[in-house]
C-alpha cells in the first residue's frame, strides 16, 4: 500500500499524482493486453476459417481421388484437433481477459475507496488543526492582553 508524505494541508499532491499516474499506466497495460488477446482471437478465428475452407476442398477432392481417402481422414482429425485446440485457446483467452478485467475493476475500486478514505481522514485532521489554531490564537491574544494590562498597571504605579 502506498504511503504519502503529509504536508501542512494534507498529503503531498505530487506524490498522490505520481501514484495515480502509476495506477493509470498499470490499467493501460492491462487494456493493451486485453486488446492483444482480442487480436490473437481474431487471428485464430481467421485460421479456423481457413481450415474450414480446406475441409471443403478436401471433400471435393475425395470424390475425384479414391486413393487419398485415408489421408483425408487423417487430415480431418488433425483439423478437428486444431479446431478444438483453437476453441480451447479462444475460450481460455476470453476467460483470462474476463479475469483481468474483473481484477482491474476490483483494484480500481479499491484504490478509489482507499483514496476517498484517506482524503476524508485528511479533511478531519485539517479541521482539527484549524480548531486548534483558533484556540491557540485566542489564548495567545488573551495572554498578550493580560500582559499589556499588567504593563499599564505598572506604568500607572511608577508615574
Amino acid at each position: 500500500m502506498e504511503k504519502f508524505t503529509r504536508t501542512m494541508r494534507g498529503y503531498d499532491p505530487s506524490e498522490v499524482n505520481r501514484f495515480l499516474d502509476n495506477v493509470i499506466k498499470q490499467v493501460d497495460k492491462m487494456v493493451k493486453l486485453i486488446k492483444e488477446k482480442d487480436r490473437e482471437i481474431k487471428l485464430r478465428d481467421k485460421k479456423i476459417m481457413e481450415l474450414q475452407m480446406h475441409i471443403a476442398e478436401t471433400n471435393k477432392l475425395r470424390d475425384k481421388i479414391a486413393h487419398y481417402e485415408r489421408m483425408e481422414s487423417t487430415l480431418r482429425q488433425a483439423i478437428i484437433m486444431a479446431q478444438k485446440t483453437s476453441d480451447q485457446i479462444k475460450s481460455n483467452a476470453y476467460r483470462e481477459s474476463e479475469v483481468i478485467i474483473d481484477n482491474a475493476k476490483k483494484n480500481a475500486s479499491r484504490i478509489v475507496n482507499e483514496a476517498l478514505m484517506e482524503a476524508e481522514k485528511a479533511e478531519v485532521e485539517a479541521s482539527r488543526i484549524r480548531r486548534n489554531v483558533i484556540v491557540y490564537k485566542r489564548k495567545l491574544k488573551d495572554l498578550l492582553q493580560a500582559q499589556l494590562s499588567m504593563i499599564e498597571d505598572i506604568e500607572k504605579v511608577n508615574f
